[in-house]
């Protein structure tokens, strides 16, 4: 029995000697009393369990939303390494012309770490010594 059990059977004890007490013809209003009262224990029993589930639906959508979306298709990688090869060629060119060599390592260091967030983002588990999403270790790289 719930908490608010005992409660209910005092209230209900209540009414019964209430109802001896007064006689038969307070006797439905003595009811209609009794019902209004469980029936404000329902909706407040039925409200709290409504705020518990939509609180824990909106920390789940929470979670889900701070979780990074994997972009681990095949298509996708390509076309990121694609897309920084191809940067990297006019970086490069002013890096080291305005530079020389130093400004050419500074320019591939940012490619490099371009890309190396970009893994982590969508492997997270793998600079941690873990295995990422796909659970296959140093084969999450092949499709």
């Amino acid at each position: 029995m719930d908490a608010q059990g005992p409660e209910l059977k005092k209230e209900l004890d209540a009414t019964l000697q209430a109802r001896r007490e007064l006689g038969e013809e307070y006797e439905s209003a003595l009811v209609d009393s009794f019902l209004e009262k469980v029936d404000q224990r329902i909706d407040g029993a039925v409200e709290r369990r409504l705020r518990r589930h939509l609180a824990e639906q909106q920390m789940a959508a929470a979670r889900d939303a701070r979780s990074p979306r994997a972009t681990d298709t095949w298509g996708e990688r390509f076309g990121f390494g694609l897309v920084s090869l191809v940067l990297a060629i006019p970086l490069s060119a002013i890096g080291g012309g305005v530079a020389h060599l130093p400004g050419l390592l500074v320019a591939w260091a940012g490619i490099v770490g371009v890309n190396v967030v970009q893994v982590a983002r969508t492997h997270p588990g793998l600079f941690r010594g873990g295995r990422g999403k796909s659970g296959k270790g140093d084969d999450a790289w092949e499709d």
